[in-house]
């Protein structure tokens, strides 16, 4: 058989998969979770329903699949620690700004359990670790990275979701001017009850 026959089921399969995702991105993102439909997802990719579920399984397979994330944090290890606040608010800034399945989930997350499980795993597999590098007691990381999330989650809520016409109209500088320093407290400051 020919190398490019061959390929050419593989690169479909892809291209359909690809174009299902984008799809269901865009309707979990406009409509939420509850009344995005594999229906009005196919119909967005131009393909029929039965293909979404071949390549998903369900509306929950194919949510999980939609919202993979990669927070794409900066390395720990290079991390200097008294720069960690600054380093993750700018890095977060980019990312609401860059990302758009990352403020999708994040609507998707305030109205529906799955999507607020989905949020809670990917900000715990992936912000936890530098909290347990960071932190004087490796004990505290789990709620010191809870608020980090408090903080950036709350900042793209009122930006990017709410859009709030003050958290919309202020500049990145500002907005990192104003939360590193409570970051880089949550991460490295002594516990207050110390």
């Amino acid at each position: 058989m020919n190398k490019s026959t061959s390929a050419t089921p593989a690169r479909r399969s892809d291209a359909t998969r690809q174009a299902i995702l984008e799809a269901a991105r865009e309707r979990f993102a406009a409509d939420g979770y509850e009344r995005a439909t594999i229906r009005a997802i196919a119909q967005q990719a131009k393909i029929d329903p039965s293909m979404v579920m071949r390549y998903y399984g369900n509306k929950e397979g194919l949510f999980a699949a939609a919202v993979a994330i990669d927070l794409k944090l900066p390395d720990a290890g290079s991390l200097p620690r008294g720069e960690a606040g600054r380093a993750l608010v700018t890095h977060f800034l980019h990312q609401w700004e860059e990302n758009e399945v990352l403020t999708a989930l994040l609507r998707v997350g305030v109205t529906n359990d799955a999507g607020a499980e989905r949020m809670r795993g990917i900000f715990s597999d992936q912000l936890l670790p530098l909290a347990r590098r960071l932190c004087p007691d490796p004990e505290q990381a789990p709620a010191r990275a809870a608020l980090v999330s408090s903080q950036l989650l709350g900042l793209a809520l009122t930006r990017y979701v709410l859009c709030f016409p003050p958290a919309v109209h202020l500049h990145p500088e500002e907005i990192t001017a104003w939360l590193a320093p409570t970051v880089q407290h949550y991460l490295t400051a002594p516990h207050p009850g110390a």
